[in-house]
């Protein structure tokens, strides 16, 4: 509508500017300013009708064509571009959003549970005019994302029970939910990038319930570590003592009365030649052996 208006702003300026240079041939000074002010005009005009020519798509979005209900279904992308002076140039952003949705759903049990939960998603460039002819006022956030995100988040977290969602089941339901979503809307032109979970609120009762058991299976644990340790020290114990016995075993067979002898005499021998002060009765001891009577 504007390229039109310009369009016939300068022919009208145009057609003033040849009128008016014909009459300033005779030498009317009136003429000549109409025709100078009527030249300009049609030059301004005629440069804006060309602007009008060209249109710049902001980054991170493309521009949608659409002349007279014709629409282009390749997007323009980012940048100056030459269109149609006469299309309307729609404009979607492919920047990453995020949605967050706080609602309570329904465990396999039954069970209410408190979920928040973020939704991260960006359009499909080359489905820009696709989502432009089929989804109305091209909002499709409010139109398609956001309810079937709300749908699939509940239908997939009833098929959960909430005990595990107390572990690491959370980030098992996470990806559920976003291959879920993304299977439902990607046809639709909105790509998924993620859904994490920001909180998943289970019943206090519950809560408590497996805390509990946490904390016994914990004690249990630990008591089985205890047991464990003791069994072998006992068995350490055991091997220490069945080695002593053999020992024992070992160096009672290899002793006789001659070597208990022999090793007297011996012993004798040297405590005579020592220098210590001393009174040795020979053969007055057991076995025959010398009685040694300090004089100390």
């Amino acid at each position: 509508m504007i390229f039109i208006l310009t369009v016939i702003i300068a022919v009208l300026a145009i057609f003033t500017w040849w009128g008016a240079a014909r009459k300033s041939a005779s030498g009317s000074t009136t003429s000549r300013l109409v025709g100078s002010v009527s030249l300009l005009v049609a030059c301004f005009f005629i440069a804006l009708s060309v602007l009008q020519c060209f249109t710049q798509v902001p980054a991170g979005n493309v521009g949608v064509v659409d002349v007279f209900g014709i629409v282009s279904e390749k997007a323009l992308p980012a940048g100056i571009n030459v269109v149609n002076p006469l299309a309307s140039v729609i404009r979607f952003s492919i920047q990453t959003k995020e949605h967050k949705e706080t609602m309570e759903v329904l465990s396999r049990e039954g069970l209410t549970i408190g979920l928040e939960i973020s939704a991260l998603y960006r359009l499909d460039p080359d489905s820009a005019a696709r989502v432009y002819k089929t989804v109305a006022g091209g909002d499709y956030e409010t139109i398609i994302l956001i309810p079937q995100f709300r749908s699939i988040s509940r239908a997939v977290t009833a098929s959960f029970q909430a005990s595990a969602l107390y572990s690491t089941e959370r980030e098992r339901l996470g990806v559920a939910i976003q291959e879920e979503l993304a299977k439902t809307v990607s046809p639709r032109g909105v790509i998924i990038e993620a859904t994490p979970l920001r909180n998943v609120a289970l019943p206090t009762q519950l809560t408590e319930a497996i805390e509990q058991k946490q904390r016994a299976d914990q004690e249990s644990q630990r008591m089985e570590f205890i047991l464990t340790k003791e069994k072998q020290e006992a068995d350490r114990k055991r091997i220490e003592a069945k080695g002593i016995a053999d020992f024992q075993t070992i160096v009672a067979a290899g002793i006789s009365e001659q070597l208990l002898r022999w090793k007297g005499i011996e012993a004798t021998e040297k405590l005579a030649n020592s220098q210590n002060t001393k009174v040795i009765i020979v053969g007055a001891g057991k076995d025959g052996l010398p009685v040694i009577l300090d004089t100390k």
